[in-house]
């Protein structure tokens, strides 16, 4: 057999996203691939598009494999294109939070060095007020893009990237305010594809998806892509509104899609004289993804979309899809986040790294197809987290006896107070079964008697007054007493990164500001 360098067959090619896509193509070209408003694309204009970017990447704009493009664009039918053409020829396409301020963005492009700008209309004024060094060609989508893209001939790339090297860099804000570019390699996203067609069954070349989670967010990006890798339909909304959602899922008959906790809340809220009206939709798979849900949030979606369509799944940019849930565990399995997903191994280590025991809490870490390269440009960061041979996000977690996975907490969320570990996920399922909650999220605040004490910030449901002191009884009803929290705050809105995760960082600074 004739081989090339590293043993594999001289035919091998290796995985892409962009061949997935072309391979849809050759089944259904005149297929509606992507659609947004009025605007849609066919496989086969939706593969002309990725050849043009590629093709103009290399001859128009001198890119060379290894050099990196700046992604900044809200939802829109150009974003897989740009993603998976600039990919193709071997750039990383570096996708951007679009609520960025102007220092952020400059502190981004210094990090990866991007030689190109694709940005959104309505992000311009951001870039305008930046001054993102190095950047040589700035391409306007809707304007100098399409210009660019009509004067490119579309021509597949001779060379396929190989499938370690990086597809996109994803920046995300985190929880901790410190902007990290995530590596994604062309392999992690597509194999991540195939975990997720295998998992949830609303991928196939019939189903259809509804995306309106932000795509510069590793989860809604990817949840998007398989739609179109695996032959679906995928439209794209530019924005979330609850009742559109609801309308459009029932009307367009839609088979699969993602929400985070937020966009859950959101059409919860939208009350039952509403809610009432949508409930005769497609879905097979409704993934929630990127923060917990509370079990009381879960009952609630079961209840309006029913007992066999929530899935709800643990996972990381970083490491990917971990864990998933599936709708016969949902109200069988409590506060739980499921089993390892299909190829993905999850071991739960003590501090000495030994593998805690049923019951006990230990980190998680876990070694999959699915994890990134490491950090752009941060060996010791990845370091830290690439360790106990595996990928760990921080997360606590304990296994039952089945070996279902439940999240305790973050480890550097976990509150120590008086001496005793407090886990936060713990007392805030307590507390948001109370009719008058809508969110909770509790933290540790610095306190001179017992190190930290327990404080949390409540969103009440509309027109409800409840009293700190009525939450902090309903607390000690079903919480050991050093769990309950000592004080209560009412906000109008947890905050939170795009990817819905709320910001504990905030709340602490907030709380112990208070004292």
């Amino acid at each position: 057999m004739t081989e090339r360098a590293g043993g594999r067959p001289a035919t091998y090619r290796s995985a892409t996203i962009a061949a997935g896509i072309r391979t849809a193509a050759q089944r259904t070209p005149d297929k509606v691939a992507l659609r947004e408003g009025e605007r849609a694309l066919t496989y086969r204009q939706l593969v002309e598009r990725i050849d043009r970017v590629s093709a103009g990447a290399r001859h128009d704009l001198g890119l060379v494999p290894g050099d990196r493009v700046m992604l900044l664009a809200l939802n829109r039918l150009e974003y897989i294109e740009v993603v998976a053409g600039f990919s193709a020829m071997g750039a990383a396409v570096a996708t951007i939070n679009t609520r960025l301020s102007a220092k952020e963005l400059e502190a981004i492009c210094q990090d990866c060095s991007p030689r190109v700008l694709v940005v959104d209309p309505a992000c311009e004024e951001q870039v305008r007020s930046a001054s993102l060094e190095g950047i040589e060609r700035t391409l306007v989508l809707g304007g100098s893009y399409d210009e660019w893209l009509a004067r490119a001939a579309p021509q597949e790339p001779d060379e396929t990237p190989e499938e370690w090297q990086p597809f996109a860099i994803s920046y995300t804000s985190g929880t901790t305010g410190t902007a990290k570019g995530i590596v994604l390699s062309h392999r992690s996203r597509v194999l991540s594809c195939f975990g997720m067609a295998a998992e949830y069954g609303c991928y196939g070349p019939d189903d259809t998806h509804l995306a309106f989670a932000p795509l510069f967010h590793g989860g809604g990006f990817v949840f998007a892509l398989a739609a179109v890798f695996f032959g679906g339909h995928c439209e794209l909304l530019p924005r979330f509104d609850p009742e559109l959602v609801m309308q459009r899922l029932c009307d367009g008959r839609f088979t699969g899609t993602f929400m985070v906790p937020t966009h859950f809340h959101a059409i919860l809220n939208l009350g039952e004289g509403v809610l009432s009206r949508y409930r005769d939709h497609g879905l097979t798979a409704l993934v929630s993804n990127a923060a917990p849900l509370p079990q009381v949030t879960k009952e609630r979606i079961v209840a309006q979309f029913g007992a066999g369509v929530l899935h709800e799944t643990y996972g990381s940019t970083e490491a990917g899809i971990v864990t998933n849930l599936r709708p016969p565990d949902q109200l069988r399995k409590k506060s739980c986040v499921g089993l390892p997903f299909v190829g993905n191994r999850v071991r739960l280590l003590d501090d000495e790294g030994n593998e805690a025991a049923p019951g006990e809490v230990g980190e998680l870490f876990s070694t999959s197809p699915y994890l990134f390269n490491g950090y752009w440009n941060r060996p010791e960061e990845t370091a830290a987290t690439m360790r106990g041979g595996g990928v760990s996000a921080g997360d606590m977690a304990r296994r039952d006896e089945e070996g279902y996975v439940y999240i305790v907490d973050r480890r550097k969320d976990m509150i120590i107070s008086g001496g005793v570990n407090v886990y936060p996920r713990e007392v805030e399922d307590a507390l948001s079964r109370h009719p008058a909650v809508r969110e909770v999220a509790v933290v540790g605040v610095p306190d001179e008697y017992w190190g930290e004490r327990i404080k949390a910030f409540v969103v009440p449901q509309p027109d409800a007054r409840p009293s700190p002191d009525e939450l902090i009884a309903y607390g000690k009803e079903s919480l050991a007493a050093f769990k309950v929290p000592k004080e209560v705050d009412f906000i109008d809105a947890l905050p939170r990164n795009p990817g819905g995760k709320v910001l504990k960082r905030v709340l602490r600074e907030q709380g112990a500001g208070a004292t």
